[in-house]
């Protein structure tokens, strides 16, 4: 992948404690991995807006229901970590 300098202005303390937690990784892949997510994170927010101004915003029932599905995924994943079953080809 073609890579390109830039200079980027950030506040001293940010600088140090990002140094401290990216040590192995370097200071580029660390920053260049937090642009990614904040990038991948900003396009799933336009597509939040844009489904909200289509289909209206989620209501609490619907919500909670999906709360609750993920408790049940959760905790069926739980189980199978627990009995040891790691295929990855098995449904939810």
């Amino acid at each position: 992948m073609a890579t390109k300098k830039v200079t980027v202005t950030i506040p001293e303390d940010l600088l140090e404690e990002i140094r401290a937690d990216a040590a192995e990784r370097g200071l580029s892949a660390y920053v260049s991995e937090a642009l990614r997510f904040k990038r991948d994170r900003d396009r799933l927010l336009e597509l939040v807006d844009w489904l909200q101004e289509e289909h209206g915003p989620v209501t609490e029932d619907e919500r909670a229901a999906v709360l609750d599905e993920l408790s049940d995924l959760d905790a069926e994943h739980e189980r199978r970590r627990a009995s040891g079953r790691h295929n990855a080809g098995e449904a939810a």
